[in-house]
């Protein structure tokens, strides 16, 4: 499986050779250098573990430390796995870069990251109540109304109501690769992703060929 972590920067827009206006989201995706190769035998299961954004070995405390030097590999901020289905199969050693020209134009991918956190929010914007109505006579407005039958005495799982909104991981699937910038290491990719401005996310392959 093809998988890289990135950086989201933010969206904009492009203009096709038709002339139509796309939405696009940019990401700063690796370069992430392999430091460990994990195998079913040994750890349980098949992955490729990365390191992302290079920095002074001061910066990362002592059993890291130890951990990059004893692989003879660059000191990082990030590190990160890659699940993978078999390791052999992807031919990567310790020391190996990927990089974001593992993707191609017009190929379909899957981004995953973490929501905004919106805080403690009402039933209508968490869960698109329709509201009451909006006269003055009205004493309902935004409010949830009747909870159920009271019978049970308790609020049956998974009831939709107020509650805290955002910060959960999110995968959106099947988007487009606009473009590719290999010196730059940008991907540009159609729509939205989840996540803020400079979140961490990750890009792979898409499930849905």
């Amino acid at each position: 499986m093809k998988g890289i972590w990135g950086r989201k920067i933010g969206m904009t827009n492009l203009f096709t050779e038709t002339g139509e206006i796309v939405p696009v989201t940019v990401i700063k995706a690796g370069p992430c250098q392999v430091v460990q190769v994990k195998t079913k035998g040994k750890n349980g299961y098949d992955a490729l573990q990365v390191g992302m954004e290079e920095v002074p070995e001061r910066k990362v405390n002592k059993p890291l430390r130890g951990h990059f030097v004893s692989k003879g590999v660059k000191t990082f901020k990030i590190l990160r796995e890659i699940r993978l289905k078999k390791v052999e199969g992807e031919g990567k050693k310790v020391g190996d870069w990927i990089k974001v020209d593992i993707f191609q134009k017009g190929e379909k991918v899957d981004v995953t990251g973490v929501s905004k956190g919106k805080g403690f929010m009402g039933a209508v914007k968490r869960w698109h109540f329709h509201g009451g109505p909006a006269s003055h006579g009205s004493m309902q407005h935004r409010k949830p109304a009747s909870g159920g039958a009271t019978a049970p005495a308790r609020t049956f799982k998974g009831k939709r109501g107020p509650g805290r909104m955002g910060n959960e991981r999110v995968t959106v699937i099947g988007l487009e690769v606009i473009d590719v910038l290999a010196e730059q290491d940008i991907l540009v990719v159609k729509g939205a992703i989840p996540g803020a401005a400079n979140s961490l996310i990750f890009i792979r392959e898409s499930i849905k060929k």
